[in-house]
């Protein structure tokens, strides 16, 4: 059986999550904080060096970085609808996965960590309000994309892309301050609410 290492607060363990709801997997969840949890720090560092989670095991292959674990399992499954076979269908979904994981998380660190998670290193002043600007403003250009595609992020169908950045919109949703109005968003974000595993792993109160 899959084993998941990672507690179902972390946003990169609930895509993990989300996805294997939408597999309909098994697995067996080892839930554990590596910051306060000495057992499950020595376990972790035993998988993955940098002490991070998600991390997915399937017998003797180890998996680290959510968005790699999403592709594999997707692939694995050969659910080709979440992540396509041909180069250029598959490289669209990876576009906006990889946009997701690099311009989209480093815009919103600074407003979310003051405001949500009320970390020292990020009093709520300039830089916040800066960073949800910048994250307002990535939010907008996801909204014009799905203004374009009239239903999901890289067209009419539900794919990985849907899912990592479900995710980050919850999270968006949920931080404190001054929002544009983005319909597609909102529309999008209502049509995903039918997804099995939707209420349970992403709009579930955890930002």
């Amino acid at each position: 059986m899959l084993e998941l290492y990672g507690k179902s607060t972390s946003i990169n363990v609930r895509k993990v999550l989300w996805l294997c709801d939408e597999l309909g997997l098994g697995y067996r969840h080892v839930v554990g904080n590596a910051s306060s949890d000495a057992y499950f720090d020595a376990r972790l560092a035993r998988i993955n060096p940098n002490r991070q989670v998600p991390v997915l095991r399937d017998g003797d292959f180890v998996l680290w970085e959510s968005n790699s674990i999403c592709r594999y399992l997707a692939a694995h499954a050969q659910r080709h609808d979440l992540l396509p076979t041909t180069p250029r269908a598959r490289a669209l979904v990876e576009q906006w996965m990889d946009w997701q994981a690099t311009d989209l998380n480093s815009a919103w660190r600074g407003a979310f960590m003051s405001r949500v998670r009320n970390h020292p290193d990020y009093p709520d002043g300039p830089a916040a309000e800066a960073s949800l600007a910048r994250w307002n403003t990535l939010m907008g250009l996801l909204d014009q994309q799905l203004t374009r595609t009239g239903a999901h992020v890289v067209g009419a169908s539900f794919t990985l892309a849907d899912i990592v950045l479900g995710l980050s919109t919850q999270r968006w949703r949920m931080t404190p301050g001054n929002k544009p109005d983005l319909p597609a968003v909102e529309a999008w974000f209502a049509r995903l609410a039918g997804r099995a595993g939707f209420s349970q792993h992403v709009d579930n109160g955890v930002p």
